[in-house]
């Protein structure tokens, strides 16, 4: 039954982000950015862990879980160290994903001819 959660809620984020290409006319990196913002706001709002509890990958692996990440660490770290921790917090969580998208979008240019 979890499977089918986390298609059927992993499958809702995706359709919000389509929604907001056709619908809305946004362009990928505004649509990119409307979902990071919407799961900073619901895990502002204590509202994005229970729906990973409930949802698994259906929620960690959509982009919405960035905002999340960012804004758990920013929190977390605050109560632990105060306010610096508010800008290590989004480091320390994330640090790894950004790190590889970096990494590999290098990677990536060396093996592709871009088009110019």
């Amino acid at each position: 039954m979890q499977y089918l959660w986390a298609f059927v809620i992993g499958g809702a984020i995706c359709v919000v982000g389509q929604l907001l290409f056709d619908v809305a006319k946004l362009t990928p990196a505004h649509t990119m950015a409307a979902l990071v913002v919407a799961g900073a706001v619901l895990d502002g709002l204590g509202l994005y862990d229970p729906l990973v509890d409930f949802a698994g990958a259906g929620a960690t692996v959509p982009i919405t879980s960035f905002g999340n990440a960012l804004v758990h660490g920013a929190l977390s770290e605050l109560q632990e160290v105060g306010w610096i921790g508010i800008i290590t917090g989004i480091f320390q969580i994330t640090s790894a994903g950004i790190s590889a998208a970096i990494i590999f979008s290098f990677l990536a240019a060396l093996a592709v001819k871009p088009k110019g």
